[in-house]
């Protein structure tokens, strides 16, 4: 099961404390903060946390736990967000190839690199419009 947390809904994971604290934080910091958080056999599979920015949403952070890497959740994250029928923009880093070959599954284009965007390791910018 997917959820779309939002700061009027946060209740909905207050019993996986873990993350609900850490996406209580950043609703502090982030006014357009979104999470799509997957949720399997009662236990959270991982998350996507996003920027919900007016006419587009930036992807923040991916996450799916070692144990389920691999499975079909970010795919179904990713369709999710997808969903939302927005421009959707990310930084990856260049040597993620797993990442990135998920974006270009979903149709993202590498448009541009970020030299040096994560510590000295370059980042590819990619962006999936909406038609």
């Amino acid at each position: 099961m997917i959820l779309d947390i939002r700061i009027d809904n946060l209740e909905l994971i207050n019993k996986f404390e873990d993350i609900y604290k850490m996406i209580l934080d950043s609703f502090d910091n982030n006014p357009y903060a979104g999470y799509l958080v997957y949720i399997d056999d009662r236990m959270v599979v991982g998350y996507l946390y996003y920027s919900d920015i007016y006419d587009r949403i930036e992807i923040n952070q991916l996450i799916i736990h070692d144990f389920y890497k691999r499975q079909g959740y970010a795919s179904e994250l990713m369709k999710h967000l997808i969903a939302k029928n927005k421009n959707i923009s990310l930084e990856v880093k260049c040597d993620n190839i797993p990442a990135i070959k998920l974006y270009e599954k979903h149709g993202f284009k590498k448009v541009a690199i970020r030299e040096g965007y994560y510590d000295g390791i370059d980042g590819h910018l990619m962006i999936l419009e909406m038609k």
